[in-house]
């Protein structure tokens, strides 16, 4: 499904126009990556947390020149499901594998 489809779903769904649903979604995604940049986690009750999460400072190899290099540490934005999210992913999928 892409974005596109989300913003089609979303519209038919609620009688709201495409283009407003298409700026709400935008919006939130502007929000999230604005808030992430500034190191903030969103929490979004009953669905997830936009998270960053650190990687420590490592030693990596370039295998073809044979070159170690340093990354250091950096972060990396993450998403963490709500328990309910998984639970209600988890019924779903098992209920369509025993119906198949």
């Amino acid at each position: 499904m892409t974005k596109a489809d989300v913003i089609a779903e979303i519209a038919e769904k609620t009688g709201i126009d495409k283009a407003d649903v298409q700026h709400t979604i935008e919006t939130f995604f502007t929000v999230i990556k604005n808030n992430l940049a500034k190191n903030e986690n969103i929490y979004v009750r009953g669905f997830g947390s936009f998270i960053n999460k650190k990687r420590a400072r490592k030693v990596a190899r370039n295998i073809s020149k044979n070159t170690a290099m340093v990354i250091d540490e950096h972060y990396i934005p993450s998403f963490k499901p709500a328990k309910v999210f998984v639970e209600q992913v988890k019924t779903q999928v098992k209920q369509e594998n025993v119906s198949a």
